[in-house]
This record gives C-alpha cells, structure tokens and sequence, in this order.
C-alpha cells in the first residue's frame, strides 16, 4: 500500500512500549501471542527494522515464562503475580486451541533469532496433541478443551469452531513454515482431516441443490451426533482444506475446501444485508450427495423467517469477523479464477453498508434484518485480517504470494521455509 510514513509512525510507536509497565494482572497468552508478538514478528520480517525484533524478542521472553510449570505445558493466563512466585499450573480444562496454537509465532521468534527455546515450549505442546490424538472419544480428532495439567483428554464435544480452531488450522501451515521437516504435522493433519469429513461435515437441504457444505460440531455419548449448528468461525476451514490440499497433494481436500468457502460465500448472499450470522442452524442433507427440497422438513422448524434452508440464527450478529473472505481469498489464489474475486466484491460492499460508521466500521447487531443497528465495538482484526484479506484478493497475486508466505491465525504472514530438491 505504500503507506511508508505512517508504517514508520508506527514502528517508532511499537519501539516505545515498556512492557514492564501495566495495569493489568494477567494477560491471555493465546490473544498476546497471536496478535501482538504475531503482528511484531510479521512487521520485522516484511520491513527489517531491528527495533520490532528487538521488541518481539522482549515479548517473546515475558510470555516464555508461561511454560514455567511442573510440566512445561502453559495455562490459559499469563498471571504475573503466579509467574513471580513459581506458582503457574497448566489447566485442567482450558481450550485447546489456546496452548496449542502459540507454535507458529514461538518458532517464527526461534527461526529469526537463532534461539530454538522459543520453538522448544511450543513444540513440547505439539508432542502432547501428537501423543493423545488417538486417545479420545472421537479418535483423530481433539475435543474442544484439554486437561493440560494432567496431560489428558476427556471432553466429548468436538468442532472446529469456537476453543479449537487454530489448532487444527496450524497444522499444515506448521508443516509449510517449517519446509515440511517435521512430519507429524502432516500426520495430525491427515489423521483429523479424515475424522474431520466423517462426522462434522454436511450438506445443506436447499431449494436450488447449491453444491455446498458447512461444518457442524459432533457431540459424543453413547454415539456420534452432528449439530447443524455452524459458526462464522468455522469459515476458515475452506481455505485450511484446500491449502492442506495442496501442500499433501490429496485432490480431495481442495475440492472440499472449495466447497465449504464457497458455503460461506453463499450464506452470506442468502441474507438481506449480504451478510452471514456469527451462528446459525441448517438443515442437513442425508449425505454429502444432493437432497431434494423439503418444505414441509424446514417451515415448521423457521421460527425467525430465516432464508430458506435456514433453522435458526441464534447468535446474528456480524462482528466483523474475517474467516469467510479469508477461504474466499485463499481459494483466488489457488485457482485464479475471477469468480472468488466477484463474491469477495458483493461481500465486501454488504460488509461496508451495513458496517460504516462517520469514523470507522462498528459490528452490526442482526445481519437478518436490513434495519438493523450496530454496537460500538470494533476487534483488531478487522484490520489485521478482514481488511487484509479484501485487500489482497485484489492486489497482484505475488504480494504476499503463498509460495512464499504462510499466514498466522490474525493473518499476519511468516516467510515459509522452502526445501530444494
């Protein structure tokens, strides 16, 4: 964007933080990790001013101590008081997305200081869903929470929504950060992908038959039930498949990458305001094989007058959340085809219409009705990814080419290892 003065402000900024100074007396490891030391790592790799290195490496440090526990596996919060005084435990049921997914940035900080006990605490995390990945009760797949403390998996709700996405997400770009030198990533990733499409998977009952698909949660009792219930959230998972496609070269995945983005797509085309709910229910198909329309299935179940297809939105909110333009803009990349760039255009005025504000952008209320009003909360990422990723879908592909860069989970791009054979 060429924006050099104000990146410089900015730098000059991000060099005058003392991060010894707070008001506060613990920080999320996870929310610190993936948007701040994410974002610095990034900032340094893409411009190599030392002061954003040097800023990173003091964070780095300070959460580094996280691991200080009688096993070396992180809790949820950085309590600073707990740390002080030796006293951190990893917990017994946090979610698991949280300590799993600090591994891109610890071994980002590794690889460009020449320190490998960043990539170490991290990768001791990496061992333990490596060792318990079979062990649950839906073997190849994580719940939504893990007993770190205790190193054990009990839970029995499953999903790649909300508490366990990045984790499933960071293992094939692990694998492509690391230029595919440590092979369990691939195996936890084929291992999940294949529970993945068994029991969360699903195809919508629409009136049109669109070749779509969405993901729900599995719930474990004494069998597997699928929740239709979908989470904005779980969009992302489109562009993991096809990345994960591409890099394992399984033609499979791509396919069903393409067709989850292009669910999302959809859902958001199917609303009003152009917009999709942050959750939401449908109804499933069978199979992932078409269904024919059932009216008579659907309308008893639409209390809210919801698209057809549509059971409910119990959360319908759009919080300006990325992970539907980022399967979209990922898709772009890997085909080239202009049709992603036409639902990346409709989604990007939906989201500025209903969105805007005399300042900024604010998160809309209901995105099911157009009379909606708005609330005066807008997150980082709306910069850090959303913006991003609607930026880049139109800008030429080798700006932050994929066959050069991987992005972290706040969409912030690492420079990826690449083997010559």
């Amino acid at each position: 964007m060429d924006l050099k003065v104000e990146f410089n402000e900015a730098a000059s900024a991000a060099a005058a933080i003392d991060w010894g100074k707070t008001d506060e007396k613990a920080v999320n490891l996870f929310e610190t990790t993936i948007r701040h030391l994410g974002g610095l790592l990034s900032s340094y790799e893409l411009s190599r001013e030392p002061a954003l290195l040097q800023k990173a490496t003091e964070l780095g440090e300070m959460l580094y101590v996280a691991f200080d526990t009688p096993n070396r596996l992180p809790g949820f919060w950085l309590n600073f008081e707990d740390a002080l005084k030796g006293k951190q435990i990893a917990g017994i049921h946090d979610p698991s997305a949280s300590p799993s997914s600090l591994v891109m940035e610890f071994t980002k900080l590794s690889q460009l200081t020449n320190d490998p006990k960043f990539y170490d605490a991290t990768d001791r995390v990496s061992r333990f869903l490596f060792r318990i990945q079979n062990n649950s009760l839906l073997p190849g797949m994580w719940p939504m929470c893990l007993d770190f403390q205790n190193e054990a998996v009990h839970d029995n709700t499953f999903s790649l929504g909300a508490l366990a996405d990045s984790l499933y997400e960071y293992l094939p770009k692990m694998y492509a950060l690391l230029g595919g030198l440590d092979e369990k990533y691939e195996i936890m990733y084929r291992t999940a992908a294949g529970v993945i499409i068994k029991h969360l998977l699903y195809r919508p009952m629409l009136p049109n038959q669109e070749d779509v698909l969405f993901l729900g949660d599995a719930r474990v009792n004494e069998k597997i039930e699928l929740s239709t219930e979908s989470q904005h959230l779980t969009c992302f998972a489109g562009g993991m498949f096809a990345l994960a496609g591409k890099l394992f070269n399984i033609e499979q995945h791509v396919n069903i990458g393409e067709r989850l983005a292009r669910g999302c797509a959809w859902a958001y085309s199917a609303f009003p305001t152009g917009i999709m709910p942050e959750i939401f229910d449908l109804v499933a198909c069978p199979t992932l094989s078409p269904c024919e329309w059932n009216e008579t299935l659907w309308r008893p179940q639409n209390n809210q007058k919801l698209p057809p297809g549509f059971l409910h939105a119990r959360d319908p909110r759009y919080i300006l959340r990325p992970e539907a333009i980022e399967s979209v803009f990922i898709m772009y990349r890997l085909t080239g085809d202009a049709k992603w760039q036409d639902m990346a255009w409709d989604m990007f005025q939906a989201v500025l219409k209903y969105s805007g504000t005399e300042l900024a952008n604010a998160a809309v209320d209901d995105v099911t009705s157009t009379e909606t009003s708005k609330t005066d909360s807008m997150e980082s990422f709306w910069f850090s990814e959303t913006l991003k990723y609607f930026y880049l879908i139109f800008s030429e592909p080798d700006l932050i080419s994929l066959d050069e860069f991987v992005l972290n989970t706040e969409a912030h791009p690492f420079r990826r290892l690449v083997r010559r054979d």
